[in-house]
């Protein structure tokens, strides 16, 4: 499944204005952050976004929202794309009393150095990061690894293509990673399960449909990140 629309750019500034306005108030400026990934009770809501469950995904022009999900509507792998970039989304469980971006960060190097792959530690704008290099069918692929703690939750990002590299190239899916929105829910879950995703009804709906009519998988398989 694949989701594109283009983001009303009036509507982005008007944001962006009030966002400045409410920050000039000490008294407001930690309860509203000035930008994602929020929390639900921290997200403003005059944005449109993509809601998958535990993740709100904005919507931004060029960007397209590529899901890979069972027929249920159970999503495995959320990747956005933007012409030669991709990043690959995914999020999870944390305690309540400390981010665990660490420890993930840590895991992942070693997972790597296994595999015979170097990995470097790069201070980013949401702080470290993980660069590597890593070999495929296709050749050599540049990963960065963007890891972001909320409240009781981890982001974790993995960018490829020349945003791998280069930040400044991210661009619309740097966008779509400040907007983006996690709705953890109340009940208690294992650190590091990753949050439910789940196709909108309206689209799960339409998915089943299709795969009941040509017998095939309802969710093409993104691009691997």
């Amino acid at each position: 499944m694949i989701f594109s629309r283009k983001r009303d750019d009036a509507r982005r500034h008007a944001r962006d204005e009030r966002t400045t306005e409410v920050l000039d108030s000490p008294e407001s400026a930690a309860a509203a952050p000035s930008r994602g990934p929020y929390d639900v009770s921290e997200a403003p809501s005059d944005v449109p976004r993509l809601d998958l469950g535990s993740l709100q995904i904005p919507a931004v022009r060029e960007v397209e929202v590529r899901v890979q999900a069972d027929q249920g509507g159970v999503i495995q792998q959320v990747v956005l794309v933007h012409g030669e970039n991709a990043l690959q989304l995914g999020v999870f469980a944390a305690p309540r009393s400390e981010g665990i971006w660490d420890e993930v960060r840590e895991e992942i190097r070693q997972s790597l150095f296994n595999d015979g792959a170097a990995a470097q530690e790069v201070e980013g704008e949401y702080g470290t990061e993980l660069h590597a290099r890593v070999r495929t069918p296709d050749g050599i692929t540049d990963l960065r690894f963007v890891g972001i703690d909320g409240p009781r939750w981890m982001v974790r990002g993995v960018y490829q293509g020349a945003a791998a590299t280069n930040p400044a190239a991210a661009g619309p899916l740097a966008e779509c990673l400040d907007g983006l929105v996690v709705d953890r829910g109340q009940e208690a879950k294992p650190v590091r399960e990753p949050l439910p995703l789940r196709l909108p009804r309206d689209v799960a709906d339409q998915a089943v449909a299709g795969a009941s009519a040509e017998g095939g998988n309802p969710a093409p398989e993104p691009r691997e990140a």
